[in-house]
């Protein structure tokens, strides 16, 4: 009987080994049916979408949907100061993490970024590199996660990705192989955004330099008929009837402060041309320090705007400033600097507002000076971008340069800059200086 028994036996093993093996069959298509439609999907986001924003919600969107998680977030590094950045995020109580930002040798996270190596965690509660700040920062639980390395090709490590809590199970390495080729695409995303942002800065530094060239040029004849005008009506005034004396003397007074206006600006426009197009190059003219009186800079630049801010009925304001001492610091990208603050405020004022510069002592070695207007604010997407690589600008076209050159004028100066704005409200600018930028130690 035991005889009679054997083949039955062999072929219900041969058939047990036959669905087993059709079992893991149909397991690897649908993992590879995944891994096409997740490659898919994000080949269409990478040829379809240029904004580095874009592109990243995209990737990530992906990624959750693919292996069905409830969160996550992508991480860039900062080189400058260490740190790794949440620059999307998506999940439950979540909004809160864009923008912030840890130090790069931190968490889970710094040490996927700084090993290369990706992580799958089961029990975060288990890992002790988890940091728990961030589910404190956002009351969010975090229970198990897989965190990637983005890297660019044959480069350095850019950031991390991290994908939380399953929805069913557990993330696991199948859901690892799937977010590995996420990761890839997501970091190439990243490279071609940035390389197209480059090449947009190259051909606006191209066009800036060719333009600067043709304004100097078309500027002479501006500076020569101001000068020659000038001469005109000093001798014009002068032979004007006795009975209209007063009138003419105020009159003259007027007309040289505007010829005076326009041949500061002209020259002020000409070096701020081959500035900008310095700024777009990535190249930079070591600063000319100089002892420098700040309440004549601030004054200095209301007189060039007032025209402008008289047109719109807004006040120019300074405080404080005169109890200020001297500094040493660039006139120039100092003037710059305030010049852009203020001529931007300017039109952001309804009527009857203000934009005032408020002077006074950060310390013994510092001074202060705040730019604050009366206008309608910054929503939080473009003040967490101001003074970045990827600065947003508000206007029809504009590219974010005039922030980069506040930010550059004061980093030549060895000092910081910090922004507070509310909707409705107001936007406050605030520079410290040091009195001696030569005495501050080179970071």
């Amino acid at each position: 009987m035991a005889d009679e028994q054997k083949p039955s036996e062999r072929r219900a093993a041969s058939l047990n080994r036959r669905k087993l093996r059709r079992r893991k069959e149909d397991r690897q298509l649908i993992q590879h049916e995944r891994e096409l439609d997740a490659a898919r999907r994000l080949s269409q986001a990478f040829f379809q979408h240029r904004s580095l924003e874009d592109l990243i919600e995209n990737v990530l969107q992906t990624a959750l949907e693919v292996v069905g998680a409830e969160a996550g977030s992508v991480l860039l590094a900062d080189y400058d100061t260490k740190r790794l950045v949440f620059r999307y995020v998506i999940g439950r109580k979540a909004e809160s993490l864009h923008g912030t930002s840890f130090h790069w040798n931190e968490g889970i996270a710094g040490a996927v970024f700084k090993s290369g190596e990706p992580a799958v965690i089961s029990d975060v509660k288990q890992d002790p590199r988890h940091f728990t700040g961030v589910d404190l920062m956002t009351g969010y639980r975090t229970r198990d996660m897989i965190t990637l390395p983005l890297k660019e090709w044959e480069g350095s490590p850019i950031g991390v990705l991290n994908v939380l809590n399953k929805r069913n199970g557990e993330l696991n390495e199948k859901d690892l192989a799937l977010l590995t080729i996420i990761a890839t695409f997501a970091a190439m995303a990243i490279q071609q955004a940035r390389l197209f942002e480059e090449v947009k800065l190259a051909e606006v530094a191209r066009l800036v330099a060719d333009i600067g060239h043709d304004l100097r040029n078309l500027h002479q004849p501006v500076l020569s008929g101001t000068e020659v005008l000038q001469d005109e009506l000093a001798g014009v005034f002068a032979n004007l009837p006795q009975v209209d004396v007063s009138r003419a003397r105020s009159s003259q007074k007027l007309c040289e402060e505007m010829i005076e206006i326009v041949q500061l600006t002209s020259r002020r426009i000409q070096h701020r041309l081959k500035q900008i197009g310095d700024c777009v190059k990535g190249l930079s003219t070591p600063p000319k320090f100089a002892p420098c009186s700040l309440p004549d800079v601030v004054e200095a630049v209301f007189k060039t705007l007032r025209v402008f801010a008289g047109e719109r009925r807004v006040v120019l304001r300074s405080e404080g400033l005169q109890q200020l001492p001297s500094i040493m610091a660039d006139e120039h990208r100092l003037f710059n600097a305030l010049y852009n603050l203020v001529n931007n405020a300017i039109p952001e004022v309804p009527e009857k507002g203000s934009v005032t510069v408020r002077g006074g002592m950060e310390s013994a070695d510092w001074v202060r000076l705040a730019v604050a207007d009366t206008g309608r604010g910054m929503p939080p997407e473009i003040r967490d971008s101001l003074f970045t690589a990827r600065a947003i600008s508000r206007k029809p076209g504009g590219i974010g340069l005039g922030t980069k050159i506040v930010k550059d004028a004061v980093d030549a100066h060895k000092g910081k800059i910090t922004v507070e704005s509310q909707e409705g409200v107001g936007t406050t600018f605030t520079l410290t200086l040091p009195l001696d930028p030569a005495r501050i130690p080179t970071p």
